[in-house]
């Protein structure tokens, strides 16, 4: 079946995510996030996009991205052959280095803009891997690094910080006590839901359903008592891929449902 073509941001910002094939690491030693950054900063030159906010994980990258004269899918093909190029070099290795083509999401208003750069911050401190301003690989501390010159930055950060406050010491402030802030239970469920994984069709869920469920009256689950049809819900959703709004449709009931379900899980 052919790929679809993905759909325009409007505003031109794309969520973009690469993660390494069978989710082994991308990055081995310094001098590989170092490399990275660096190709950043060539493909910006060449293509002229902004970067609003970026983390560079062990086995897989989180970038978004407003294009500018390039489309999104030619900046992030740039950034991931060079990638893996030198990688492929370095450790003497063949084949593909990213899972398949890479993910993006649309991000069409200032709330997800914003609600996005923090999530991308917080994935050091949620992997429990560093605190934010301690992780080296990540825009986090661009925000707030006077003392860095500006060929060594490849975070455009005037934009976000002018939606807080004009006076760049108080957005600053603003912006740290922001990203500090968890985020809020709903917008946290979608942009999880969007992180690095393999997703199911509909029809392969209808499957697990039928075959390991043994349900095979997919639509009498809306019938069943609350405490039944949430324990449904909470099977579902162990399946990986599967996100709580394709459990919603698959049943045919609400997210709100299937979310309430969720958060009964211990």
């Amino acid at each position: 079946m052919p790929r679809q073509p993905r759909r325009k941001s409007y505003s031109k910002v794309y969520h973009c995510m690469l993660r390494g094939v069978n989710k082994q690491d991308i990055f081995f030693e310094e001098k590989d996030y170092l490399e990275f950054q660096n190709i950043i900063r060539k493909t910006k030159n060449n293509f002229l996009y902004q970067l609003y906010s970026y983390v560079l994980m062990p086995n897989h990258i989180h970038l978004e991205i407003k294009e500018e004269s390039q489309k999104i899918s030619k900046i992030i093909h740039s950034v991931g052959t060079s990638y893996a190029n030198y990688f492929n070099k370095k450790y003497k290795r063949k084949g593909h280095l990213f899972e398949n083509r890479f993910l993006s999401k649309n991000v069409e208003t200032t709330h997800y803009m914003l609600d996005l750069v923090r999530y991308i911050h917080q994935n050091p401190l949620k992997a429990g891997i560093s605190k934010m301003e301690q992780y080296k690989w990540s825009s986090y501390l661009e925000y707030f690094d006077d003392m860095l010159k500006e060929e060594d930055k490849i975070t455009d950060t005037e934009e976000v910080l002018s939606m807080f406050a004009t006076e760049k010491e108080q957005a600053r402030k603003e912006f740290f006590q922001f990203n500090a802030k968890t985020l809020k239970f709903r917008e946290s469920i979608e942009l999880m839901e969007y992180e690095m994984k393999s997703r199911l069709t509909d029809e392969e869920v209808i499957y697990f359903i039928k075959e390991e469920l043994e349900i095979y009256n997919i639509q009498e689950i809306q019938k069943y008592n609350t405490k039944n049809r949430d324990a449904i819900i909470r099977k579902i959703k162990r399946i990986k891929g599967v996100t709580q709004v394709q459990i919603a449709r698959v049943l045919g009931i609400s997210v709100r449902i299937v979310q309430r379900a969720c958060c009964q899980e211990t």
